[in-house]
């Protein structure tokens, strides 16, 4: 099958240098929420680029001012897989109660991340601005982040009474310590300071973001 870019509605994919692939995320209206829509279509972007031959390294990034800001809970489009479009066995949508809420959790931000993070080519996170609770999730499912000196996290799930995000990798990406204290006060982390804890590998001036991710793939 030919993979139809075309297609996407909330993402591009873009090949912008030799072995490159980019997958934008292109929905900076809404700081890059992520939804159904665009996690399917990050989904098929990320299998295109993987099965390329000529793709030797992925880049996932974000239009606009922010990298992303977590999970899109504005209501504005369905919240379920359609038939034949979940890509786990976490597929009872129609349970009960928690069963059916759990499975969308599964599937959507916890499965789908697990599987993007074991991705067989190299992957690197280009971030800029507000990331937020679910979009650590997408900078973290990458091998590498590059993050512009504006950037900067936060995970306030504790502020809804959920203990992280569902694709839980705090402890692996800042040391259990800072990891408990992020957590407990929901404060921001800046990219300095997500540097100096090893969940960020380089920060650079936020017009050199876009091109430091670029050089990062020549070692490939």
């Amino acid at each position: 099958m030919v993979f139809d870019t075309k297609a996407l509605k909330q993402t591009r994919y873009e090949r912008p240098a030799p072995g490159v692939a980019r997958i934008v995320m292109a929905r900076a209206e809404r700081k890059n929420a992520q939804g159904v829509v665009m996690t399917y279509e990050i989904d098929a972007a990320l299998s295109e680029a993987c099965r390329d031959p000529e793709v030797r390294v992925i880049i996932l990034a974000g239009d606009g001012d922010h990298f992303s800001a977590g999970h899109d809970l504005s209501g504005t489009e369905r919240t379920m897989p359609e038939d034949g479009e979940a890509a786990g066995l976490w597929n009872d949508f129609d349970g009960p109660g928690w069963e059916g809420f759990y499975s969308r959790e599964h599937e959507l931000y916890l499965d789908i991340t697990e599987r993007w993070r074991n991705a067989p080519k190299p992957t690197i996170a280009q971030v800029q601005g507000a990331v937020v609770s679910g979009g650590n999730m997408l900078a973290w499912s990458c091998d590498l982040v590059i993050a512009a000196d504006d950037a900067r996290f936060r995970d306030n799930t504790p502020d809804m009474a959920m203990p992280g995000a569902e694709f839980f990798a705090h402890p692996w990406e800042l040391g259990v310590r800072k990891a408990k204290e992020w957590l407990f006060t929901s404060d921001w982390l800046t990219a300095q300071e997500a540097e100096r804890r090893g969940m960020v590998n380089h920060v650079v001036a936020r017009a050199r973001a876009r091109r430091s991710a670029r050089v990062r793939t020549r070692a490939g």
